[in-house]
This record gives structure tokens, sequence and C-alpha cells, in this order.
């Protein structure tokens, strides 16, 4: 049985449906802002805290947009899975690393960016996000 780790993301997009991708310091792989959500948590509270905490970011939970649950294995802890509740958050202002992001990068969500991605990025979230451009 492999282990999980429950955190809650974001699909954070900007102005010019850009989306923010982080990475921490010491990792290669990019992602989706967001963490560990706590004992007795509410997701999109997690989210609120974790956008704050590695972003600067503050955000009201009650305008993130509950997306789903998403599961692949985690990028920086082999044998883990992790188990991401998703939101997508729009943005208009800029935002900046901190905590323990090292990296901030916009990329346009119909590619990669030329950047090395997490499992949960790139082959869930990322697709499920350019699906539902194509069918909006």
């Amino acid at each position: 049985m492999s282990m999980t780790i429950r955190i809650a993301a974001a699909l954070l997009i900007g102005n010019d449906g850009q989306t923010l991708l982080v990475r921490k310091r010491g990792t290669q792989a990019f992602m989706q802002p967001g963490g560990k959500i706590d004992a007795g948590e509410q997701p999109a509270e997690a989210l609120a805290r974790e956008l704050y905490e590695e972003l600067n970011l503050r955000i009201d939970p009650s305008e993130a947009v509950y997306l789903g649950h998403f599961s692949a294995p985690a990028a920086n802890e082999p044998g883990f899975i992790v188990e991401a509740e998703l939101f997508q958050v729009r943005i208009d202002v800029d935002v900046l690393p901190a905590a323990e992001i090292e990296e901030v990068r916009w990329i346009d969500p119909a590619g990669d960016g030329g950047l090395q991605l997490a499992p949960l990025t790139r082959d869930l979230i990322l697709p499920f996000y350019r699906s539902s451009l194509t069918t909006a």
C-alpha cells in the first residue's frame, strides 16, 4: 500500500489565460501551488493558507472554484501518491516566491512551457484544463 499526501492545489489563471506553476527549493519539477491539508482543515482554507505562505497571495476561499479530486504519483516523495483537491482561482496581481518556493513561472496551459512538470500537473491537471477550454 502506498502512502498518500492530501493536498489542496490551485489552478491559478491570470488575466491572459496563462497558469502559474511553482518549483520548491531543491527540486526540479514545477507544479500547481498549494500544499498539505491540515487535520480538521477544509481544503479551500488550506489552499488560501498555502497560497499566502508560498506566494504572499491573499484569496477568499469562497472564490476558489472546486474542480475535482485528482491523484498521481508524488513528484518529490518517491513511493507516495498525491491526493489533490483542485480549485481554480483567477488572479490579476503579481505573485512572488516565498517560503520554500524557489521559482514561479507563468506558462501557456496549452503546452508545458519547456519545463519539467510534476506528474499530477503534466498528466492530469493541464490536460483537464485544456479540455475545459475546448468545450467552453
